[in-house]
């Protein structure tokens, strides 16, 4: 289990490199959801997800020999981006692999960063390749199951507590599950009584098959979200989100593309479907725990592009 040292000892590796991002009260979302709502706003950390620390922390851990290999990393969408241009940063070569239903717009940053893009049939190809490539030589950069990784991703939790006043709940999306479980592990350590809600979507839901399955196990995946979609969880954060999570929620696509509207119209901000899933996922937490609730959202994500959430929207018959 990752504690709160380690998370400190990526914060301190990281910075300089990433953004510490705006944790504010949203007045908006807050009036939408009848209760005291704040929001840690990732979508504006460099690369535009919380990834980047995550990536950074690992590249940063790297010795010469890792380095000189060069690194590989496979992702959905935002890893990718975050490993690419962070690696292109500090002079280390990168190749990264993506389903070819990945956005196209993490293709373009990615290899506009000077990366080695790779597209494969899907994502389970896409880990496939990575782990070949990674046989080969290059120094693997998981998205999740990684330690170093972990930790980089719990100091958004770490910022969270320091720049925002108790909450009694804050949501989580969930892919591979190095987010949620790194914020987990660094609130429950500052606030031991908050409760942690992860979201995940239909056809992404490698966590909550982890849970009932009591470890992890490979999940079909069919989700619109590509930034979720993770083929299993990794005992490692499986693990972290047994001990320290409270549940894992599941929503539609067509409620998460909701949420991505609702977060424009309400916190105006502009978010992709795996943070827009956190909307509906707080209506149902509001539902259990009461209108007492002083609610946190962490919004990991604003890479999607106008067109791509307009072509969801008219696929859910939203607009």
């Amino acid at each position: 289990m990752i504690g709160l040292s380690e998370i400190e000892h990526a914060a301190r590796r990281i910075a300089g490199h990433v953004v510490r991002t705006p944790t504010v009260p949203s007045p908006g979302l807050t009036e939408l959801l009848g209760v005291p709502v704040t929001v840690k706003l990732e979508l504006l950390q460099r690369t535009g997800s919380f990834k980047a620390r995550g990536a950074t922390a690992k590249l940063l851990a790297l010795d010469g020999a890792e380095r000189a290999a060069g690194v590989v990393a496979v992702s959905g969408g935002n890893h990718a981006i975050a490993v690419a241009v962070m690696a292109g940063a500090l002079d280390v070569k990168a190749t990264v692999v993506m389903p070819r239903s990945a956005p196209r717009r993490a293709v373009e940053v990615a290899t506009d960063a000077g990366a080695t893009v790779r597209l494969t049939d899907g994502m389970d190809a896409a880990f496939a390749l990575m782990s070949e490539l990674q046989r080969d030589g290059l120094t693997l950069v998981h998205p999740f199951d990684d330690p170093v990784v972990l930790a980089g991703q719990g100091t958004v939790g770490l910022e969270f507590a320091e720049d925002a006043e108790p909450l009694t709940d804050v949501l989580v999306s969930i892919g591979g599950g190095a987010l949620i479980s790194g914020v987990a592990a660094a609130l429950r350590a500052r606030w031991p009584r908050v409760r942690i809600w992860g979201v995940e979507t239909e056809g992404a839901e490698a966590m909550s098959a982890a849970l009932a399955a009591g470890g992890p196990v490979p999940v079909p995946l069919g989700s619109v979200v590509s930034t979720l979609s993770a083929p299993t969880a990794s005992r490692l954060t499986y693990e972290h989100v047994a001990a320290l999570v409270t549940d894992v929620l599941v929503v539609p696509d067509a409620d998460a593309v909701r949420g991505v509207l609702d977060l424009a119209d309400h916190a105006k901000v502009w978010a992709e479907p795996a943070a827009g899933c956190l909307v509906p996922a707080a209506r149902r937490v509001l539902d259990r725990v009461g209108p007492d609730a002083r609610l946190g959202l962490v919004l990991c994500g604003g890479n999607a592009t106008t067109a791509d959430v307009a072509a969801l929207a008219d696929r859910f018959g939203l607009r």
